[in-house]
């Protein structure tokens, strides 16, 4: 069983993936192949998604910073030499079957919410059935940032929920459009499971997103670089 911080370290890596994508209205089905390579996060890059925190357009994104919580984060920044969140850095490159290609390089950092304000960073919206979760003494949850979004460029953030018992990693995501569910499953160390869930965003953001448009679903192997 890995515990929260033994996740992101067995993420480092070179890892390849085949991806089949189900768009749901379009009864469109599309398979994909990528190779992207992963490392931990270092203290100076979470220092800089911190320090820029407070510039986010959060409310929109479906995650609420109060003032609070801003000083309680900012706060595990001040003179730590090894923040106590951990995170990644992803290079990667996706080929369609049908012959399109994206390259990406992206950093995300999860802040677990024993280090703010509970009442303070959880998500303004209700989240989809996707991203249901029974509460355990085990379940770790929190907010994740990102210094861009992989269908907006500009800083992002979400909800995240890690369960190691099943070694999980969730993410949730509000975009202007669309709110995705992204799932992490190690199942040997070598292996992992991807799915993503998209909603279509509703108009009003009481309501619990409900509208299934995309559904993918992924195997990854870790390899050796190429």
């Amino acid at each position: 069983m890995l515990d929260f911080e033994q996740f992101f370290s067995e993420c480092a890596g070179f890892w390849v993936t085949e991806r089949t994508y189900h768009a749901i209205q379009d009864a469109d089905v599309e398979r994909s192949h990528t190779t992207f390579q992963v490392k931990e996060l270092i203290s100076v890059d979470k220092q800089k998604m911190i320090s820029g925190l407070s510039a986010m357009e959060t409310p929109s994104q479906g995650i609420s910073f109060s003032p609070s919580l801003l000083t309680s984060i900012v706060a595990l920044n001040s003179g730590s030499a090894n923040l106590p969140c951990p995170g990644f850095s992803i290079a990667f490159d996706t080929k369609s079957e049908r012959g399109d290609a994206v390259s990406m390089a992206l950093n995300a950092l999860f802040i677990p919410d024993v280090y703010f304000s509970t009442a303070s960073g959880k998500p303004v919206a209700p989240l989809p059935l996707a991203a249901a979760v029974d509460p355990s003494d085990d379940l770790i949850q929190g907010i994740y940032l990102r210094d861009r979004g992989y269908f907006e460029s500009s800083a992002i953030a979400g909800w995240f929920t890690y369960q190691p018992t099943r070694q999980t990693l969730e993410m949730t995501t509000h975009y202007s459009q669309s709110v995705a569910v992204d799932q992490m499953r190690f199942i040997t160390p070598t292996l992992r499971l991807r799915t993503i869930v998209t909603y279509q965003r509703p108009e009003n953001d009481d309501q619990a997103p409900s509208v299934v448009t995309l559904v993918g679903f992924g195997v990854e192997h870790k390899a050796k670089a190429e």
